[in-house]
Protein backbone atom coordinates (compact mmCIF):
# COMPACT_ATOMS: atom_id res chain seq x y z
CA UNK A 1 0.00 0.00 0.00
CA UNK A 2 2.70 2.53 0.95
CA UNK A 3 4.61 2.04 -2.51
CA UNK A 4 1.16 2.68 -4.18
CA UNK A 5 0.63 6.14 -2.04
CA UNK A 6 4.44 7.49 -3.21
CA UNK A 7 3.36 6.32 -6.69
CA UNK A 8 0.01 8.67 -6.14
CA UNK A 9 1.92 11.76 -4.73
CA UNK A 10 4.86 11.42 -7.47
CA UNK A 11 1.88 11.17 -10.24
CA UNK A 12 -0.10 14.29 -7.99
CA UNK A 13 3.20 16.38 -8.67
CA UNK A 14 4.61 15.25 -11.98
CA UNK A 15 0.66 15.81 -13.30
CA UNK A 16 1.99 13.40 -15.80
CA UNK A 17 1.81 9.48 -16.03
CA UNK A 18 4.86 9.23 -18.28
CA UNK A 19 6.80 11.52 -15.79
CA UNK A 20 5.62 10.15 -12.42
CA UNK A 21 6.77 6.61 -13.57
CA UNK A 22 10.45 8.19 -14.73
CA UNK A 23 10.47 9.53 -11.45
CA UNK A 24 9.33 6.38 -9.50
CA UNK A 25 11.99 3.94 -11.82
CA UNK A 26 8.97 1.79 -13.01
CA UNK A 27 7.08 2.00 -16.43
CA UNK A 28 4.00 3.26 -17.18
CA UNK A 29 1.87 0.66 -17.34
CA UNK A 30 3.15 -0.17 -13.78
CA UNK A 31 2.09 3.17 -12.62
CA UNK A 32 -1.50 3.24 -13.96
CA UNK A 33 -2.19 -0.48 -13.08
CA UNK A 34 -1.19 0.61 -9.08
CA UNK A 35 -3.03 4.03 -9.05
CA UNK A 36 -6.24 1.79 -10.55
CA UNK A 37 -5.22 -0.73 -7.42
CA UNK A 38 -5.24 2.16 -5.26
CA UNK A 39 -8.47 3.56 -6.54
CA UNK A 40 -10.54 0.29 -6.27
CA UNK A 41 -8.61 -0.54 -2.83
CA UNK A 42 -10.13 2.81 -1.35
CA UNK A 43 -13.41 2.78 -3.35
CA UNK A 44 -13.51 6.43 -5.08
CA UNK A 45 -11.81 7.72 -8.45
CA UNK A 46 -8.38 9.22 -7.73
CA UNK A 47 -7.43 10.46 -11.46
CA UNK A 48 -9.68 12.69 -14.44
CA UNK A 49 -8.50 10.69 -17.26
CA UNK A 50 -9.03 11.00 -21.03
CA UNK A 51 -6.16 10.30 -23.46
CA UNK A 52 -4.06 12.28 -21.16
CA UNK A 53 -3.58 12.75 -17.06
CA UNK A 54 -6.64 15.65 -16.06
CA UNK A 55 -6.11 16.31 -12.67
CA UNK A 56 -7.24 14.86 -9.42
CA UNK A 57 -10.69 14.07 -8.72
CA UNK A 58 -12.01 16.32 -5.10
CA UNK A 59 -11.56 12.82 -3.86
CA UNK A 60 -8.13 12.10 -5.08
CA UNK A 61 -7.34 15.67 -3.52
CA UNK A 62 -8.30 14.77 -0.51
CA UNK A 63 -6.16 11.37 -0.69
CA UNK A 64 -3.25 13.11 -1.40
CA UNK A 65 -3.70 14.76 1.97
CA UNK A 66 -3.41 11.56 3.59
CA UNK A 67 -0.87 9.92 1.52
CA UNK A 68 1.55 12.62 2.06
CA UNK A 69 0.84 12.25 6.10
CA UNK A 70 1.33 8.58 5.88
CA UNK A 71 4.25 7.99 3.89
CA UNK A 72 5.52 10.94 6.04
CA UNK A 73 4.78 9.14 9.12
CA UNK A 74 6.36 5.74 7.45
CA UNK A 75 9.22 7.22 6.68
CA UNK A 76 9.75 8.70 10.33
CA UNK A 77 9.37 5.46 11.31
CA UNK A 78 11.79 3.08 9.59
CA UNK A 79 14.54 6.28 9.82
CA UNK A 80 13.87 6.20 13.47
CA UNK A 81 14.43 2.03 13.57
CA UNK A 82 17.08 2.49 11.56
CA UNK A 83 18.78 5.10 14.06
CA UNK A 84 17.58 2.68 17.15
CA UNK A 85 19.87 -0.19 15.50
CA UNK A 86 23.13 1.62 14.12
CA UNK A 87 22.45 5.42 15.63
CA UNK A 88 22.11 8.99 13.86
CA UNK A 89 22.65 7.67 9.60
CA UNK A 90 21.41 8.78 6.38
CA UNK A 91 20.73 11.75 4.14
CA UNK A 92 19.21 15.15 4.17
CA UNK A 93 17.93 17.18 1.62
CA UNK A 94 18.08 20.70 1.66
CA UNK A 95 16.45 23.42 -0.52
CA UNK A 96 17.92 26.66 0.53
CA UNK A 97 16.90 30.94 -1.19
CA UNK A 98 20.26 31.79 -3.13
CA UNK A 99 20.43 34.70 -0.62
CA UNK A 100 21.03 32.00 1.91
CA UNK A 101 23.46 29.27 0.46
CA UNK A 102 26.62 30.97 1.81
CA UNK A 103 25.13 30.39 5.01
CA UNK A 104 24.66 26.50 5.02
CA UNK A 105 28.34 25.69 5.74
CA UNK A 106 27.34 26.94 9.25
CA UNK A 107 24.25 24.12 10.24
CA UNK A 108 26.31 21.69 7.89
CA UNK A 109 29.46 21.63 9.21
CA UNK A 110 29.08 21.33 12.56
CA UNK A 111 26.00 19.05 12.18
CA UNK A 112 28.25 16.22 10.23
CA UNK A 113 30.53 16.95 12.77
CA UNK A 114 28.67 15.60 15.72
CA UNK A 115 27.18 13.11 12.93
CA UNK A 116 29.56 12.08 10.63
CA UNK A 117 27.56 9.40 8.96
CA UNK A 118 25.03 11.92 8.06
CA UNK A 119 25.43 12.84 4.47
CA UNK A 120 23.85 16.21 2.51
CA UNK A 121 22.57 17.63 -0.19
CA UNK A 122 21.63 21.47 -1.14
CA UNK A 123 20.21 23.06 -3.72
CA UNK A 124 19.15 26.39 -4.85
CA UNK A 125 15.65 27.31 -4.96
CA UNK A 126 13.26 29.91 -4.69
CA UNK A 127 11.18 30.63 -1.53
CA UNK A 128 7.47 28.89 -3.05
CA UNK A 129 9.73 26.27 -4.39
CA UNK A 130 11.27 25.06 -0.64
CA UNK A 131 7.69 25.31 0.89
CA UNK A 132 6.33 23.00 -2.27
CA UNK A 133 9.30 20.68 -1.87
CA UNK A 134 8.41 20.48 1.34
CA UNK A 135 4.89 19.81 1.08
CA UNK A 136 5.68 17.19 -1.44
CA UNK A 137 8.15 15.43 0.73
CA UNK A 138 11.07 15.96 -1.92
CA UNK A 139 13.11 17.62 0.34
CA UNK A 140 13.67 16.92 4.45
CA UNK A 141 14.31 21.22 5.59
CA UNK A 142 14.72 24.18 3.99
CA UNK A 143 15.93 27.94 4.46
CA UNK A 144 14.02 30.78 3.79
CA UNK A 145 12.27 34.09 4.83
CA UNK A 146 10.30 33.62 8.07
CA UNK A 147 8.26 36.85 8.05
CA UNK A 148 7.72 38.38 4.76
CA UNK A 149 4.99 35.69 2.87
CA UNK A 150 2.62 33.15 3.97
CA UNK A 151 4.52 29.80 5.14
CA UNK A 152 1.61 27.35 5.87
CA UNK A 153 2.17 24.58 7.99
CA UNK A 154 5.53 24.74 9.04
CA UNK A 155 8.35 24.50 11.60
CA UNK A 156 10.57 27.09 11.68
CA UNK A 157 13.73 28.02 13.47
CA UNK A 158 14.99 31.61 12.83
CA UNK A 159 18.61 32.22 12.49
CA UNK A 160 19.44 35.37 11.62
CA UNK A 161 18.09 38.84 9.74
CA UNK A 162 19.04 40.13 6.12
CA UNK A 163 19.86 43.30 6.46
CA UNK A 164 20.38 45.10 3.26
CA UNK A 165 22.95 47.23 0.99
CA UNK A 166 24.24 48.82 -1.51
CA UNK A 167 27.07 46.32 -3.09
CA UNK A 168 28.74 48.71 -5.65
CA UNK A 169 32.48 49.06 -7.04
CA UNK A 170 34.79 51.89 -5.47
CA UNK A 171 34.87 55.13 -7.86
CA UNK A 172 30.76 54.58 -9.18
CA UNK A 173 28.01 56.85 -8.01
CA UNK A 174 27.07 56.47 -4.11
CA UNK A 175 30.15 54.58 -3.45
CA UNK A 176 31.67 56.86 -1.08
CA UNK A 177 28.62 57.03 1.35
CA UNK A 178 28.57 55.78 4.39
CA UNK A 179 24.74 54.89 3.85
CA UNK A 180 21.86 55.54 1.18
CA UNK A 181 18.47 55.64 0.89
CA UNK A 182 15.63 53.24 -1.31
CA UNK A 183 14.84 56.01 -3.35
CA UNK A 184 18.95 57.14 -4.31
CA UNK A 185 19.58 53.62 -4.83
CA UNK A 186 16.99 53.27 -7.35
CA UNK A 187 18.49 55.90 -9.80
CA UNK A 188 21.52 53.46 -10.23
CA UNK A 189 22.23 51.16 -13.10
CA UNK A 190 21.52 47.29 -11.10
CA UNK A 191 21.66 44.06 -11.44
CA UNK A 192 19.02 42.26 -9.57
CA UNK A 193 17.40 38.50 -8.69
CA UNK A 194 14.57 37.74 -11.08
CA UNK A 195 10.93 38.45 -9.89
CA UNK A 196 10.09 35.38 -8.59
CA UNK A 197 12.71 35.57 -5.97
CA UNK A 198 11.48 36.56 -2.47
CA UNK A 199 14.55 38.71 -2.40
CA UNK A 200 13.46 40.28 -5.26
CA UNK A 201 9.76 41.00 -3.83
CA UNK A 202 11.13 42.49 -0.63
CA UNK A 203 13.39 45.01 -2.95
CA UNK A 204 10.21 46.14 -4.69
CA UNK A 205 8.38 46.61 -1.37
CA UNK A 206 10.69 48.87 0.26
CA UNK A 207 11.57 50.74 -3.10
CA UNK A 208 7.58 51.11 -3.29
CA UNK A 209 7.52 52.07 0.35
CA UNK A 210 10.23 54.88 -0.71
CA UNK A 211 8.06 55.77 -3.15
CA UNK A 212 10.12 54.44 -6.32
CA UNK A 213 10.33 51.58 -8.58
CA UNK A 214 13.13 49.89 -9.57
CA UNK A 215 14.16 48.81 -12.89
CA UNK A 216 17.03 46.94 -13.34
CA UNK A 217 19.45 46.64 -16.82
CA UNK A 218 20.36 42.69 -16.04
CA UNK A 219 18.45 40.06 -13.87
CA UNK A 220 19.36 36.40 -13.18
CA UNK A 221 18.66 33.63 -10.39
CA UNK A 222 22.28 33.47 -9.80
CA UNK A 223 24.20 35.30 -6.96
CA UNK A 224 27.37 34.44 -8.67
CA UNK A 225 26.11 36.01 -11.92
CA UNK A 226 25.09 39.49 -9.96
CA UNK A 227 28.60 39.69 -8.13
CA UNK A 228 30.43 38.98 -11.62
CA UNK A 229 29.02 42.55 -13.25
CA UNK A 230 29.45 43.81 -9.76
CA UNK A 231 33.27 43.56 -10.53
CA UNK A 232 33.14 45.04 -13.59
CA UNK A 233 32.27 48.52 -12.33
CA UNK A 234 28.87 48.85 -14.43
CA UNK A 235 26.48 47.28 -12.07
CA UNK A 236 25.32 47.62 -8.53
CA UNK A 237 23.13 45.54 -6.47
CA UNK A 238 21.24 45.16 -3.77
CA UNK A 239 22.29 42.94 -1.59
CA UNK A 240 22.58 40.92 2.44
CA UNK A 241 25.76 42.20 4.09
CA UNK A 242 26.51 38.45 4.85
CA UNK A 243 25.86 37.29 1.35
CA UNK A 244 28.66 39.79 -0.24
CA UNK A 245 31.06 39.28 3.08
CA UNK A 246 30.86 35.07 2.13
CA UNK A 247 32.46 36.14 -1.39
CA UNK A 248 35.72 37.89 0.12
CA UNK A 249 35.03 40.88 -2.16
CA UNK A 250 38.36 43.68 -2.03
CA UNK A 251 38.86 46.46 -0.95
CA UNK A 252 37.35 47.82 -4.29
CA UNK A 253 33.73 46.56 -3.78
CA UNK A 254 31.85 49.04 -1.33
CA UNK A 255 28.93 47.22 1.16
CA UNK A 256 26.83 50.68 2.23
CA UNK A 257 23.61 50.24 4.16
CA UNK A 258 20.54 51.33 3.14
CA UNK A 259 17.90 53.38 4.65
CA UNK A 260 14.90 55.21 5.06
CA UNK A 261 13.56 52.57 5.84
CA UNK A 262 16.21 50.05 7.13
CA UNK A 263 14.79 46.67 6.68
CA UNK A 264 15.73 43.91 8.32
CA UNK A 265 13.82 40.12 7.49
CA UNK A 266 14.03 36.72 9.20
CA UNK A 267 15.80 34.02 7.20
CA UNK A 268 15.62 30.52 9.21
CA UNK A 269 15.26 26.55 8.97
CA UNK A 270 12.04 25.03 7.70
CA UNK A 271 10.76 21.84 8.16
CA UNK A 272 7.21 20.15 7.87
CA UNK A 273 5.39 20.24 10.67
CA UNK A 274 4.33 16.79 11.98
CA UNK A 275 4.77 14.80 15.27
CA UNK A 276 7.52 12.77 15.84
CA UNK A 277 10.13 14.33 13.38
CA UNK A 278 12.39 11.76 11.75
CA UNK A 279 15.41 11.45 13.58
CA UNK A 280 17.37 13.69 10.98
CA UNK A 281 15.07 16.48 10.90
CA UNK A 282 14.61 16.56 14.56
CA UNK A 283 18.73 16.20 14.86
CA UNK A 284 19.04 19.34 12.31
CA UNK A 285 16.14 21.25 14.31
CA UNK A 286 18.35 21.06 17.61
CA UNK A 287 21.36 22.03 15.78
CA UNK A 288 20.01 24.93 14.21
CA UNK A 289 18.28 26.08 17.29
CA UNK A 290 21.76 25.62 19.44
CA UNK A 291 23.52 27.90 16.47
CA UNK A 292 21.13 30.24 16.76
CA UNK A 293 21.25 30.66 20.44
CA UNK A 294 24.91 31.21 19.92
CA UNK A 295 24.70 34.06 17.02
CA UNK A 296 27.00 31.47 15.01
CA UNK A 297 24.94 33.19 11.88
CA UNK A 298 25.47 36.88 12.83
Amino acid sequence: MIDKLEFFIALARAEHFGRAAEECGITQPTLSAAIRQLEDHLGVMLVNRGSRYQGLTPEGQRVLEWARRIVGDTRTMREEMRAARRGLAGHIRIAVIPTALSMVPRITASFQEKHPDVTFSVSSRTSLQVLSLLENLEIDAGITYLDNEPLGRVTSVPLYAERYHLIAAAGTPLSDRQQVTWREVADLRLCLLTADMQNRRIINQHMAEAGVSVKPTLESNSMIVLFSHIRTGRWASIMPRNVAESFGFSAEIRMIPIVEPLAAHSVGLVAQYREPFTPLVSALLHEARRLAVLEAFQ
